[in-house]
């Protein structure tokens, strides 16, 4: 069952990512957006904002990161909800494969996709002034958090990819993800912040998220705060994943 279930899962993931990467634009515009606000926020505003001895670009990549990941799940929602309303799951139930395996395709892709996002938007931050002196181990830690956030929000944007009644519907949501960093540590010391919006920012998982990855890449202890991200981001996956296959059995019954 499980060899059943991993050969049915690679065979339709390269399904979905040729649809990918003959439309590349997806991917790049995953990464246009991103990268304007960072650009934005380094050049117009930076200069602005206190953040002791560490560079702004330093200091907020890790809130561009979260917002790339954001705007890239959004056409994972928007690939399933096509491919619903095409009929092709209709005719994959009629073929002997494992049902999941649609669904794990799309979320393998999506990591792939946001993969190749992230990468661009570090390559851009570091030609204007990025850097760190993380080690291996760091960064691969940075990239295990990165991997697991996107694998919860990929498992968030299937729900609506099943359930929206249109193309809007099913990327819409996604709005409210990317706007998120932006009440949270990712730009700005939430000491700045008034009391609730402060007690709000603290609060949220994009706080922890940005903060443990700000200083993995800053070679500093991350302390408990790891623990926090982690549990924030094994919990969204938790909950999204039951509710993603509720909504799938319901429209495939």
């Amino acid at each position: 069952m499980a060899t059943h279930f991993l050969g049915d899962t690679v065979v339709l993931t390269g399904r979905t990512m040729r649809h990918v990467t003959r439309s590349l634009d997806t991917v790049i515009t995953t990464a246009v957006t991103p990268v304007a606000i960072m650009l934005m926020l380094v050049y117009v505003f930076g200069g602005a904002i206190g953040t002791g001895t560490v560079s702004y670009v330093d200091y907020m990549l890790p809130g561009i990161l979260l917002i790339t990941i954001a705007s890239g799940i959004s056409y994972t929602a928007l690939r399933l909800f096509t491919d619903m309303q095409g009929g092709i799951f209709e005719r994959f139930q009629s073929m002997p494969i494992a049902r999941s395996s649609v669904l794990w395709a799309h979320v393998l892709t999506s990591l792939a996709a946001n993969v190749i996002a992230l990468a661009a938007v570090v390559g851009v931050a570091a030609g204007i002034g990025f850097r760190s002196s993380a080690g291996v181990l760091a960064w691969l830690d940075v990239a295990g958090v990165l991997l697991l956030f996107t694998l919860a929000l990929t498992w968030v944007a299937v729900i609506p990819g099943l359930t929206a009644k249109s193309v809007d519907g099913a990327s819409a949501f996604a709005y409210p993800l990317v706007f998120l960093p932006f009440v949270s540590s990712a730009f700005v010391p939430t000491a700045t912040m008034p009391g609730p919006v402060r007690a709000f920012a603290d609060n949220q998982p994009a706080t922890s998220i940005v903060n443990t990855i700000r200083d993995l890449l800053a070679r500093q202890p991350a302390g408990a705060g790891i623990w926090t991200a982690l549990a924030w981001c094994a919990g969204i996956l938790a909950v999204a994943y039951v509710f993603a296959g509720i909504a799938y059995r319901r429209r495939i019954s």
